[in-house]
């Protein structure tokens, strides 16, 4: 009788496997740097699959000398694997626009895949922010495997519009938020304004991953805003507020296309996961122009 009642439990979980499986692989021969190489593609996904079964932590040979030390269930780290570049589009863009001493605000650094290609890569210098506590061990320990200790300062704080604690979640990866009523599993972490942090810095490239906190992360960052070096923002929200916000320092949203190299006008009839906010766009696109080429999963970019 218990094997019988454990049936349906054993099937959903191999129907919900199977869904995922079919997710990912979509996810990956779909991808702009392996659509047209897929099956080098699911090869990686299926080398990932099978090594990291047999050994806990993986050091993934990446980009130019970089390396990343990914573990299973790390989602956005494994998409380097499969494709080479994750967020395509956004992480294109930094390895265009870095130039060698520039300063990098990688607001939500997760295990650090952004400050990784901006430090090692690009030869930049990083801020990195990671409030959940675990999550901030993967991101020191893929500062140390790529020996970018002395460019790259991380915090583990939480960034918002006040100073003092916060409740966050723990155990969720990168999808990790500034807890909601519902959540149950949560610490209190650490939270500073950015201005507090970094306030007399000049910072090149901001990018910002919080799961929604973005309008709170602005509201305390006026003087990081308004340095005249900051001329590119990457935010995972968009919203009318955001907007609005960035406007009022010079920004405007635009799109990045990393095979042309081409900045355009931001349209609102295309759904994208990360926004791009650019001021002084001649600049910029001078900038991307010009960067070195770089190969990536066997593509030159």
């Amino acid at each position: 009788m218990l094997g019988f009642s454990r049936g349906p439990k054993i099937l959903r979980a191999l129907v919900s496997s199977a869904v995922q499986g079919v997710s990912i692989a979509r996810y990956v021969t779909r991808h702009p740097l392996s659509c047209n190489r897929p099956l080098a593609a699911l090869a990686r996904l299926i080398w990932w699959q099978l090594a990291s079964r047999r050994h806990e932590e993986i050091e993934f040979d990446w980009i130019e000398g970089a390396k990343l030390a990914v573990r299973r269930g790390m989602a956005g780290a494994t998409g380097n694997i499969y494709c080479g570049l994750h967020e395509f589009v956004q992480m294109a863009f930094l390895l265009h626009l870095l130039r060698p001493n520039d300063l990098f605000l990688d607001v939500g650094a997760n295990i650090g895949s952004y400050t990784v290609l901006a430090a090692k890569v690009c030869q930049a210098r990083a801020i990195a922010f990671e409030p959940d506590p675990e999550t901030a061990k993967a991101l020191f320990r893929n500062v140390s495997l790529n020996g970018i200790d002395r460019s790259v300062t991380v915090w583990n704080v939480a960034v918002g519009d006040f100073d003092g604690e916060i409740r966050f979640t723990s155990g969720l990866d990168t999808t990790n938020r500034v807890a909601r009523a519902e959540d149950s599993a949560v610490r209190n972490v650490p939270i500073w304004r950015l201005d507090n942090l970094c306030g007399e810095i000049s910072p090149v490239l901001l990018k910002m991953d919080v799961e929604g906190f973005e309008e709170r992360v602005l509201a305390g960052a006026g003087r990081v805003l308004g340095s005249p070096t900051l001329i590119a923002i990457t935010s995972e929200a968009h919203t009318a507020r955001i907007e609005e916000l960035l406007a009022s320092y010079g920004f405007a949203p635009m799109f990045y296309d990393p095979h042309t190299r081409s900045l355009r006008k931001f349209t609102y009839d295309y759904a994208q996961s990360n926004t791009l906010f650019v001021r002084e766009p001649d600049r910029v696109a001078r900038l991307v122009a010009s960067a070195p080429v770089r190969t990536v999963a066997g593509v030159t970019i």
